[in-house]
């Protein structure tokens, strides 16, 4: 039998894929006490992500039953949301040498057998707005509403979205709290708009582990940070000038 090297956490405290089932960032971190846990072990990333997929569908849809949408409203939501969308997997990652310095983003956009790489750098950012920037340009060069999973090694990301973090940010002006404001919300601002013309999801999955996409993504990213002459991110230089 082959040794599973990868979790899938459907539902859990931050579900994802996982390459580890052990210690503080492994799956069983994420399932252990947890109420109705959903989870499995794989051989490959593949198998899990295909998994996931399936099963994560599932459960949003089940939430949504019980949120109060009739059965055959949330069917005819599904056929139009999901369905007779273009399948898109976005892969993204951010790098940022001394953070802050130099930093840039890496994207893979897969759709059937086309596949698409960007990248891009500035002078002076941080690792935080480079993992956003990353899935905006993955959202941005899409050409029609699709049906998208973002892959992201960012919890930063992949929290601020799924948990609606983002959302309560802008509906409160962008205050995190009464007094302490968020970071990053000219990104933030980009990012949920975009979000709002496609139906997208976001999965959190363990960075340098072997998956394929991932790692190429953080060379894309690595690469285009170590690059001569790169522009101004001008909302962050202009904010650590005031």
């Amino acid at each position: 039998m082959a040794k599973k090297k990868f979790y899938a956490v459907v539902k859990g405290r931050q579900p994802g894929i996982y390459q580890e089932w052990s210690g503080e960032n492994g799956a069983e971190a994420q399932v252990s006490g947890f109420p109705g846990a959903v989870y499995k072990g794989f051989s490959t990333f593949a198998e899990a992500e295909q998994w996931f997929q399936h099963h994560h569908e599932a459960n949003s849809e089940d939430s949504t039953t019980r949120s109060g949408e009739t059965s055959h409203e949330q069917d005819e939501q599904k056929g139009r949301d999901n369905s007779q969308l273009p399948q898109v997997t976005i892969y993204t990652d951010g790098s940022c040498i001394n953070n802050p310095g130099p930093g840039g983003y890496g994207v893979v956009l897969l759709h059937g057998s086309h596949r698409k790489e960007l990248s891009g750098g500035f002078r002076m950012t941080t690792n935080n707005r480079m993992e956003i920037l990353a899935a905006i340009e993955g959202l941005k060069a899409l050409k029609t509403r699709c049906n998208v999973t973002i892959y992201s090694d960012s919890k930063y990301l992949v929290d601020s979205i799924m948990s609606g973090h983002a959302e309560r940010w802008k509906a409160n002006n962008w205050k995190r709290t009464n007094t302490e404001m968020a970071i990053n919300p000219d990104l933030w601002e980009q990012l949920l708009q975009l979000c709002t013309q496609h139906q997208v999801k976001f999965v959190w999955i363990q960075g340098h582990a072997g998956n394929l996409e991932n790692e190429r993504c953080n060379q894309l990213a690595i690469s285009a940070a170590q690059q001569s002459n790169l522009p101004s991110d001008e909302q962050y230089e202009m904010k650590c000038q005031q």
